[in-house]
This record gives C-alpha cells, sequence and structure tokens, in this order.
C-alpha cells in the first residue's frame, strides 16, 4: 500500500480508501466487518462514510453504515489506527435524516453527536460537508440556473459552527463533498479571514468518463493544497465492462437500483465501450485500468473504491500496484478526448 499525507494536517492515509455506502443495503453487518477486516489487513488505514448511508438513502436503513462501523471499531479495537471520515447531509432528498437539514450550527452539532455515537468513536479525523448548503450543480446536473438562497444560513455559520467542533475535539479536520471551485476558494477565504478552520481536502466523482474536476478544481488542489479523495472510480461500476450490451448481473448495483443512470448517456456507454477495448488490448483488467488511472493523477489524495464481496474488494485493491504504461496512458487520453466527459 502507498500513504500520502494529506496538506495542511497530520492525516497520514492510504492512497486506496474503502468506501462503505453498501453497508446495511447490499451487505450485511457481517459481510461489512469482512470487508474492513480485509482492507485493513492489507494496509488500507482510511475509511469513508456518512451519516445518510447506507445508499439508496432510506428511512429504514439511515444510520446502518456508521453502527457497522462502529460494531467494527468496539469489536477489533483499531480506532487509534484508522483515519475515520464521514459526512453531514445537507438540505435536499434527505429529509428523514433530520426534521431541518440546514447546515447551521444546531443540524452539525446534532449530526456530528449522532454520527459520534453510531461509529462507537469520541472523534471524527475528517469530517465533510456532503453537499453544499446552496443550489448548486452537484451529483451531475448541469446547465445551471440561478437560485437564491433563503435559508440565512451562510458559509461562515457553517464553519463557525465545524470550528467549535474542532475546539471541543470532536472533530479533528473539515473536508468538502460535491463542492465547486467558487465554494471551495471561499471556504479557505473566509477560513483566513476569520481564523476558522481550513477545509483540506475535497471529495468529489472522479473516473475516466467524467473528468470535471480538471477543469477548475486540479489548479485549486495544486497551488491551495486542497487534494480529491475520489469517489465513484468505477462509475457505478460501468468502467468494469460489466453492462455493456445491455447486461445487468445479478445483485450489481444499477441492476438493484435504477436511479443510478449516470453514466449509461448513449456517449458514456460508447466511452465505456473504447476504454474496455483498451484495456482488452494491452491485457488489462477494465476495471483496475480505470482505477490505476485514478489512483496515480497527482491531485488525488486517496482514491474511495468500494465493493460488495471480498473478490471485487481484493482486485480493487490490488489496483495500487498497477501502474499504467505510457503507451496505455497516450490510448486513454485519445480517448478522453473523442469523448470528453461524456458523464459529467
Amino acid at each position: 500500500m502507498e500513504y500520502h499525507r494529506l496538506p495542511h494536517s497530520s492525516l497520514e492515509v492510504s492512497k486506496i480508501c474503502l468506501g462503505t455506502m453498501t453497508f446495511g443495503e447490499q451487505n450485511t453487518e457481517a459481510q461489512a466487518h469482512s470487508q474492513l477486516d480485509f482492507a485493513f489487513e492489507r494496509g488500507v488505514n482510511f475509511m469513508d462514510t456518512a451519516e445518510m448511508y447506507p445508499v439508496p438513502p432510506k428511512p429504514d436503513t439511515q444510520g446502518l453504515t456508521e453502527s457497522y462501523i462502529g460494531s467494527w471499531l468496539k469489536k477489533t479495537g483499531l480506532r487509534d489506527k484508522v483515519v475515520l471520515a464521514t459526512k453531514v447531509a445537507g438540505p435536499r432528498g434527505v429529509p428523514h435524516v433530520r426534521d431541518n437539514m440546514a447546515l447551521d450550527r444546531r443540524n452539525i452539532h446534532d449530526a456530528v453527536e449522532t454520527s459520534l455515537s453510531r461509529l462507537q468513536t469520541d472523534y471524527i479525523d475528517l469530517y465533510q460537508l456532503h453537499w453544499p448548503q446552496r443550489e448548486t450543480n452537484c451529483f451531475g446536473k448541469l446547465n445551471y440556473q440561478y437560485q437564491e438562497d433563503h435559508s440565512g444560513v451562510t458559509l461562515t455559520d457553517s464553519l463557525e459552527a465545524l470550528a467549535e467542533l474542532v475546539r471541543a475535539g470532536k472533530i479533528r479536520y473539515i473536508g468538502l463533498s460535491n463542492e465547486t471551485p467558487w465554494g471551495v476558494m471561499s471556504f479557505l477565504r473566509l477560513a483566513e479571514k476569520h481564523g476558522l478552520p481550513r477545509v483540506i481536502s475535497i471529495q468529489n466523482p472522479y473516473n475516466l468518463l467524467n473528468r470535471s474536476f480538471e477543469v477548475g478544481l486540479s489548479e485549486i488542489s495544486h497551488h491551495e493544497g486542497v487534494e480529491l479523495l475520489a469517489y465513484s472510480p468505477l462509475a457505478f461500476g460501468t468502467l468494469s465492462g460489466k453492462y455493456l450490451d445491455g447486461a445487468r448481473p445479478e445483485g450489481a448495483r444499477c441492476t438493484l437500483f435504477e436511479r443510478f443512470s449516470r453514466y449509461f448517456t448513449p456517449q458514456g456507454v460508447a466511452a465505456t465501450r473504447a476504454y474496455v477495448d483498451i484495456a482488452q488490448k494491452h491485457g488489462l483488467d477494465p476495471a483496475q485500468m480505470a482505477l490505476a488511472f485514478v489512483n496515480h493523477r497527482p491531485f488525488v489524495a486517496s482514491n474511495i473504491i468500494g465493493a460488495t464481496n471480498l473478490a471485487q474488494l481484493e482486485a480493487n485493491i490490488n489496483s495500487i500496484d498497477l501502474h499504467l504504461s505510457d503507451e496505455v496512458l497516450r490510448d486513454l487520453e485519445t480517448v478522453g478526448i473523442t469523448y470528453s466527459n461524456p458523464c459529467p
């Protein structure tokens, strides 16, 4: 395993991070513990979760993911050996989490206390705003139309609430997720101006079908040290090629849940076919090739992988040992130009 220190922090994280959003939906508690054991034994010290998990979010399963991680931490006694990241849900989409989902002091404090209880720990290493308070482009949304935010909750309000929790020792560092360049730079500016905690990471989607992070956010990563925790590196598993020609493998996420259609546009399917062809041409596993591409991008601090069984997990973790040749990278860039960000 390779490790990387997140800039502006003392957090030393594995370049592969275990994503856990299937725990409680596609994976039982016993299966979740097996994944956590397997990943940790292979050097993965970074685990990412969220208060709204598992996905798809439902009232009767919400919080199970954190609870399964908490029971594993209690059973193993490994809390001080892992870097634990979780997230507070914002407004829109998950009203079952709390009555009022604004990213204000009351909600952020309530969310942290509930997460600490489920995770059976007294501190969170990295606490992230899962998505912005304001209405903006995220989760594949394009053609932005500005909408006034009437919540009365400002970025400063959120930062001040997080600062209180940092001072209390309940969270160590803060991060963003599904954010825009304007959002990241605004948080950095406000932190400097008011002496508030500095954002140290951003968790956004990044994969061969969606390289939109490179347009503006990668420059912020380079100059400001707010590096990427890349999620959906396999584009919901599509880059493995398992959904090509209309295939829907039994038990696969996009078979079970029709809401995951983001990477099935005509251009996305054509690009996926081209990427799978490159892997076959070079004798590579398509999924490992796609993960290796993300692993070694200069602005990626850690690659958040997910799996529903140990065989998938092992293959995904082993991608850290794959270094793509110049010829493979040239072929990938050729397809990337032909199908530029087909599924942003």
